[in-house]
């Protein structure tokens, strides 16, 4: 069991020619994702990955010829907008999107069109998702994770591959890892994910890796505390940060009090949550 994406994924990678988009296809492709189509605009009737994976010019051409219901996204930030938009008009059930950097007002404009389609958005600024034994869509590598039963919803790329290690190092394997995207706007947040754990019949516990700024971590406190029955664990980057300085995502920067390290312990730890000094003491806390 898994949320997601699991082996009847059928993906499609919008920017499969550029150089980011076919290596992380190739890995993909060797975790056992089905990737049944690309799409480069003026490169459609091409082939790539030994010449078995079609390219097309539209996304809406690749979904009638292939049957792909996931999507990601290796396009350059300036066309990303027309690339997300593009695959919620061919009503994908699943958009992850990799980029970093798309304008806030692109962001905003594609939050308001999903509230009146299916598709769910992954990210911007996400490394992706991985049922590990299964599939994976994006730039998670696919060595550091073993098949189980805990589930791992991140905001940070580079901690989650250190939680995902971490975890494989004491034998304890992972049901579906996401990283939500370290942008100030993504399209699904903690609660989302969450929740899709929570309904999860093989998903027993959760770790949640936040960070400063925003207020999903605040937020995802309140849900667990009101709607959860399996046990989270949390780790929060950035206790250091001195406040009004951006900590590497547009997301994580701290204003006042609000979105500091140490507000969203104090609100895990109100909601019942083991909240890990480091993230190599999460496995102990399991």
């Amino acid at each position: 069991m898994s949320i997601l994406i699991n082996r009847e994924t059928r993906l499609l990678v919008q920017g499969i020619t550029g150089k980011e988009g076919l290596f992380h296809s190739e890995q993909m492709r060797k975790n056992g994702t089905h990737i049944v189509a690309g799409v480069t605009p003026g490169k459609g009737g091409e082939w790539v990955l030994d010449e078995k994976v079609p390219i097309f010019d539209t996304v809406q051409t690749a979904v009638k010829a292939t049957g792909a219901n996931v999507s990601v996204i290796f396009v350059p930030a300036k066309f990303s907008f027309d690339a997300i938009y593009e695959a919620i008009e061919s009503q994908l059930e699943l958009i992850v999107c990799i980029t970093e950097g798309i304008p806030a007002m692109d962001m905003l404009k594609i939050k308001s069109i999903l509230r009146t389609s299916n598709s769910i958005l992954i990210g911007p600024n996400s490394p992706g998702i991985i049922t590990p034994g299964q599939a994976k869509v994006g730039i998670i590598p696919g060595n550091i994770a073993l098949p189980g039963n805990i589930g791992v919803v991140s905001r940070s790329g580079t901690l989650t591959y250190e939680v995902l290690h971490a975890l494989k190092e004491n034998e304890k394997g992972v049901s579906t890892c996401v990283g939500i995207g370290g942008d100030a706007i993504i399209g699904s947040g903690f609660i989302d994910i969450l929740s899709m754990f929570e309904q999860d019949a093989d998903t027993e516990k959760v770790i949640l890796i936040g960070e400063i700024g925003g207020k999903e971590e605040e937020l995802a406190a309140d849900y667990i505390a009101t709607e959860m029955t399996k046990p989270v664990i949390a780790y929060i980057a950035g206790r250091t940060a001195p406040k009004g300085k951006r900590m590497g995502h547009a997301g994580a920067i701290i204003e006042g009090r609000a979105g500091s390290a140490m507000q969203k312990i104090e609100l895990f730890r109100k909601a019942g949550v083991k909240v890990a000094e480091y993230p190599e003491d999460i496995p102990a806390l399991l």
